[in-house]
């Protein structure tokens, strides 16, 4: 039955690891896929090593990086003049731009962005500073859900090493 632990650890990290893969292609929820799999692993120690304290904490960072994920665009485009209209058109234009890959998810918001501020009546001009905004924001956005997750990592690897489990009498 040992072998099954071992698979279980195996697994965690394959979850880990596909979620630091989801911090760079928002396909995929990165920071909360990592914290599934450190949860995990948690889970196969018994949560001897990390217990109910850090896992909050961990979960507490996990929900900022979701916030931050979704107002970075937004804010992004804010700071560049753009009005409401081109805040929802790089929300939109983020959404739209996952299905096309690394490619999309750059060009999208941009895209929604310029459109948007363009509907909003908006000159040219202003429209493209807008669409830059909300590609930096959707830069930012991801340095900062990929920092949050080698946080985590940190994090959970420092307290498990901390915590040396007390032996058991058998």
């Amino acid at each position: 039955m040992e072998w099954l632990i071992w698979l279980g650890y195996f697994v965690a990290i394959v979850v880990i690891l596909v979620g630091l893969a989801g911090t760079l292609l928002p396909v995929l929820p990165g920071v909360p896929i990592v914290l599934a799999g450190l949860i995990m692993v948690a889970w196969l120690d018994g949560f001897v090593r990390i217990g109910l304290g850090t896992l909050i904490g961990m979960g507490v960072l996990t929900l900022l990086s979701v916030i931050i994920d979704f107002l970075a665009t937004a804010e992004g485009a804010r700071r560049f003049g753009a009005g409401r209209l081109a805040i929802l058109g790089a929300a939109l234009g983020l959404l739209f731009g996952i299905f096309f890959g690394l490619i999309g998810i750059l060009i999208g918001p941009f895209v929604g962005a310029v459109i948007g501020h363009l509907l909003g009546r908006a000159n040219v001009d202003d429209s493209i500073r807008a669409g830059v905004g909300a590609s930096i924001g959707v830069v930012i956005g991801t340095a900062a859900k990929f920092l949050i997750a080698i946080i985590l990592l940190i994090w959970f690897a420092i307290a498990w090493l901390l915590h040396t489990p007390t032996p058991t009498l058998s």
